[in-house]
């Protein structure tokens, strides 16, 4: 009886710890996330729904983006002899930058490391976004980068992938 009495509160603790730790992840940023919503401030205000395959990696302290910003899929590049407008159609809406990234309070902090655009990690450059967790979802509203106050800021929403 005692060994049954220890057994299911083991196993009824083991449920609680699980679940807390999962309660307790879903308000972490660290994970993977998929860019699902795009909204425009200014100057046409505007929601913007992401078809494209992306991905969003991030650590404790750092993170990675890669995807594709585009409303329609890209073409295929041929295997030889490829013009410069095939290789800019195929190139141009692939976007990949990583680096680092803080967080005070709700505010994250993002510095670019490498980029596919050498602007993204220039030295100093940085961007500032409010962000929130609602269950699997993170929101995130551009504030500024080291140009100053983002003045039609944009918010962008993703959903916990893992």
């Amino acid at each position: 009886m005692k060994k049954s009495f220890v057994v299911i509160a083991c196993m009824a603790a083991l449920v609680v710890l699980v679940t807390v730790q999962s309660v307790a992840a879903q308000g972490k940023i660290e994970g993977v996330w998929k860019l699902t919503e795009i909204t425009i401030s200014s100057p046409k205000p505007q929601t913007i729904a992401v078809a494209q395959p992306n991905l969003s990696i991030i650590t404790k302290k750092h993170f990675s983006y890669i995807g594709i910003e585009s409303d329609k899929p890209r073409p295929d590049l041929p295997q030889k002899d490829a013009t410069d407008a095939q290789k800019v159609a195929t190139w141009a809406p692939f976007e990949a930058f990583a680096g680092t990234y803080e967080v005070k309070g709700t505010t994250l902090t993002g510095r670019g490391i490498v980029a596919k655009n050498p602007r993204d990690m220039a030295p100093g450059n940085f961007a500032t976004y409010e962000y929130k967790i609602e269950g699997n979802t993170l929101i995130m509203t551009m504030k500024a980068t080291q140009s100053g106050p983002a003045t039609a800021p944009y918010t962008l929403k993703y959903v916990r992938v893992e």
